[in-house]
């Protein structure tokens, strides 16, 4: 299971170190407004279910330290080969196709042990940022 704070489930953006920490100030920043995840690396392996719309999830960093919260504003299961432009282009990684989308998120699952092929399932999530900075992390206020 993912860790939780304060009876909220965590979201740790990509691999620890740079990577977290770069996708983190994307969100903080409000240029990230999704993410993907692997349905059976992801979810079956922690044994978790898909987010719900309207569910707060704590942001964290490499210590699972809360860095902010989000509230899902969507869920959708789609083939990797179907994962949409859109979709894509709103997790602001600076992809500028959905070709250099999937050759980065295929390389990034491969080496993380979960290798996909245009069938593979991906949950994508898009959220929104409620609350980071002073608003939410030194209140330790998850409801804000």
């Amino acid at each position: 299971m993912w860790p939780r704070i304060g009876g909220l489930r965590t979201l740790a953006l990509g691999a620890p170190g740079e990577m977290r920490s770069r996708l983190n100030s994307l969100v903080l920043a409000g240029v990230k407004t999704a993410t993907a995840g692997l349905l059976t690396g992801d979810y079956a392996a922690e044994n978790e279910k898909l987010e719900q719309v309207g569910e707060r999830l704590v942001l964290v960093d490499d210590h699972d330290a809360l860095v902010g919260v989000v509230e899902v504003t969507g869920v959708e299961v789609v083939r990797f080969a179907d994962v949409p432009w859109d979709f894509a282009r709103s997790e602001g990684e600076g992809d500028r196709s959905i070709e250099e989308w999937r050759e980065g998120h295929r390389g990034y699952w491969t080496r993380e042990g979960f290798p996909v092929d245009d069938d593979t399932q991906v949950v994508c999530i898009r959220f929104r940022l409620i609350s980071a900075g002073d608003g939410g992390i030194s209140t330790g206020d998850l409801g804000t």
